[in-house]
């Protein structure tokens, strides 16, 4: 099948749309709040995964307000945070003013990092670039501004896991993502992963990060409130008398992994993927 300059526009088109919606998914909420609750230790564990020496020059792709930029920074890395979302990035600042350490930060588009080739000796990447929409573009992105024998650490939630489970629970829902656009979850599995990265020596291992509320419902609500996917999801649905029907089944999927035996409680996977870039 031969595909036309018209569809080539087209489809071009609908991902700018899509990243469009992305950032604002992500400006919407408080996802610093989320960050802080329920993930700030898989940040940790991509800094130490990373062994950073003090000076290493490092680049947090989609860094959101920061979940691995801070902790690398206090390692003594020379950090460059970078995010398509302003608004996460403010926070960002803010938090990094408090933690008493530098990075800079700069507002940009993972699928075309503003950076010269070979510009870092690590890459870092905590439950973001997995949300970028075409994932065989950062892949190349990231490996581009490597420097030869650099190494990139990227933690995403895997398909099977928790979060990986609510988005898929989310799925029919919601308009289909535009053709060349690949599901966030897919980032955490292996062949996915191996696919992305064919030239680079690649290493594998999971974590788990523990999600914990007052009951299966209150969880669903305080995602609904501060979690930016699950809230622009019932700003659309809503209007229509949809919402209650996906709101039930994000609290019958938090039921049935709940091990609390008071409250809410499960442990959500996510890949913790190393690279290093041949020299």
């Amino acid at each position: 099948m031969t595909i036309t300059h018209d569809e080539t526009l087209t489809a071009s088109a609908d991902i700018t749309q899509l990243k469009v919606a992305h950032r604002a998914t992500w400006a919407s909420g408080d996802y610093p709040a989320v960050a802080e609750a329920f993930v700030r230790d898989i940040g940790e564990a991509a800094v130490a995964r990373a062994a950073l020496e003090p000076g290493t020059e490092v680049l947090d792709v989609a860094a959101g307000a920061g979940n691995a930029s801070i902790p690398a920074a206090r390692a003594g890395a020379r950090v460059t945070a970078l995010d398509l979302v302003p608004e996460l990035l403010d926070v960002g600042r803010g938090l990094a003013r408090e933690a008493g350490v530098d990075v800079e930060w700069v507002q940009g588009d993972a699928e075309a990092l503003p950076f010269p080739a070979e510009r870092f000796d690590t890459v870092l990447s905590v439950l973001g670039v997995q949300f970028t929409p075409r994932h065989e573009v950062t892949a190349r992105e990231i490996v581009r501004v490597l420097r030869p024998g650099g190494r990139f650490v990227l933690a995403c939630w895997t398909p099977a896991g928790f979060i990986g489970q609510m988005f898929k629970t989310m799925g029919p829902y919601l308009p289909k993502p535009p053709a060349g656009a690949t599901p966030p979850p897919r980032y955490g599995d292996e062949d996915h992963v191996r696919a992305l990265f064919a030239d680079v020596e690649l290493a594998f291992e999971t974590g788990t990060a523990t999600f914990h509320g007052d009951s299966p419902a209150g969880f669903v609500a305080f995602m609904a409130d501060h979690y930016g996917p699950v809230l622009k999801a019932r700003e659309r649905l809503t209007p229509d008398g949809r919402w209650s029907a996906l709101e039930a089944d994000l609290i019958a999927l938090c039921e049935r992994v709940n091990v609390a035996e008071h409250g809410f409680a499960v442990r959500s996977e996510y890949l913790l993927t190393t690279g290093r870039k041949r020299g």
